[in-house]
């Protein structure tokens, strides 16, 4: 990880890697300090805290999840006494998709060979997804610690004289999807809405909703934009997952009209010029979700998670690539 400084008062930690897991975090210093998003494991998160602390000192007394996945929450506990900040619906969706448990038991089941012989012949893609996590992550001693004060549409906080915006706008990536706006410092701290470099996941939402936050973020004119996942970007990044979006809902349409199941879809859609981007064969995702739209299902409706993980193996198996999450 490294922190970058993006503006006068707000500051980034980013991920490199760019992949499941691999979270950006944000710091606004000002007013008590502001974390946006607190890691995915408590290694990270404790590194993030001590980069921060070279521009911040003490402990921020504030926190920002911008939604509910664990990989933006699971740092949450070691910012003891802070007022943790997020969308209404975060807390409930917190117990459901983001419950520490189930990851370590993953892992445990991963570095047991008799359980990782077993898991491999049922579900490849989990093994080689907990493979992967394996690589960086430990998700010992995490205990989900839930936001404090919650909001609808708005919430804004005047940190001495710094006006920050926290824009409720899913659900498009997650059901609590929040953006965090600094229009002084002219920064947007965009969570998962937007991925820079590597193909972007929606779990719930619609793509005319993800549209309409694009378009929003659009309309704020930042200078900088900080990406749940990969690199700093201006509004370019905008207008590339955009058109990425466009390009997977348009192609998944003309398969689904075929009559293609949306496996066999996502083996079949070209990477086109987005094949450079980090994990490439996690377009299964988002044709999956374009088909739940075209048979008109909710945009909650409940994702069979080691069959997703599976179906992203087999894409990457098909199409040669090196299976990647």
């Amino acid at each position: 990880m490294e922190m970058k400084q993006v503006s006068d008062k707000c500051f980034a930690v980013l991920n490199e890697k760019n992949r499941v897991c691999d979270a950006n975090s944000g710091l606004i210093n000002r007013g008590g300090g502001v974390v946006i998003d607190t890691q995915s494991d408590l290694p990270h998160a404790r590194q993030m805290i001590d980069m921060f602390s070279k521009v911040w000192p003490g402990m921020p007394r504030r926190v920002v999840n911008t939604h509910e996945d664990a990989d933006h929450v699971w740092g949450n506990q070691l910012f003891e006494g802070a007022e943790i900040i997020a969308h209404r619906s975060v807390p409930e969706r917190m117990k459901q998709v983001a419950n520490p448990e189930e990851s370590q038991k993953l892992l445990r089941g991963v570095r047991g060979l008799l359980t990782r012989v077993v898991l491999k012949m049922l579900h490849p893609g989990i093994v080689a997804a907990g493979q992967q996590l394996l690589e960086d992550y430990d998700f010992d001693g995490i205990e989900l610690v839930l936001p404090t004060t919650l909001f609808d549409t708005r919430y804004e906080l005047d940190l001495d004289g710094t006006e920050v915006h926290l824009i409720y706008v899913g659900p498009c990536h997650q059901v609590g999807d929040t953006i965090i706006h600094v229009p002084k410092e002219r920064v947007v701290f965009a969570g998962d809405v937007l991925f820079r470099q590597c193909t972007p996941m929606g779990w719930t939402g619609s793509y005319q909703k993800w549209f309409q936050c694009l378009d929003l973020i659009t309309q704020l004119n930042p200078e900088v934009i900080v990406p749940g996942h990969g690199p700093l970007c201006g509004l370019e990044g905008v207008r590339e997952q955009k058109a990425y979006l466009q390009y997977l809902r348009d192609e998944s349409k003309k398969c689904f009209d075929a009559g293609l199941t949306s496996l066999d879809a996502a083996k079949k859609i070209e990477f086109g010029p987005y094949g450079e981007w980090r994990a490439p064969a996690r377009l299964y995702m988002n044709v999956e979700r374009a088909y739940r739209e075209f048979r008109n299902e909710p945009p909650d409706a409940p994702w069979d998670t080691p069959g997703t993980f599976d179906a992203i193996y087999q894409v990457a198996k098909a199409k040669g690539i090196e299976v990647e999450y």
